[in-house]
């Protein structure tokens, strides 16, 4: 499991990311507000495809929401295929109803 860490700013905005000697080897953009995590877009490097990144990605992303009662509004593309694909395990933490 590679050593993803959370990074917001003070409004909030930020991302779950991979980085190693400060070079950003994966990321998953997201920001909180009004009780919902936003995931706005995911990216893994070339240098990490193909070894379940995303996937590691969504399970820090899931726990987060799950731990601080957030929903989740999946506006990423990977992780709204990810929801629809696996809507059980999500669907404690898919906010639907978001507009």
């Amino acid at each position: 499991m590679n050593n993803i860490q959370l990074k917001l700013s003070d409004q909030n905005r930020g991302s779950f990311l991979i980085d190693e000697n400060g070079e950003k080897l994966a990321e998953m953009v997201v920001a909180i507000s009004d009780g919902n995590l936003i995931v706005y877009h995911t990216e893994v490097s070339s240098k990490l495809k193909g070894q379940g990144v995303g996937a590691q990605l969504m399970q820090k992303m899931s726990e987060y929401a799950r731990n601080n009662n957030l929903k989740v509004v999946p506006l990423c593309p990977f992780v709204h295929a990810q929801f629809k694909r696996h809507e059980d395990e999500y669907k404690d933490i898919w906010n639907k109803n978001w507009r």
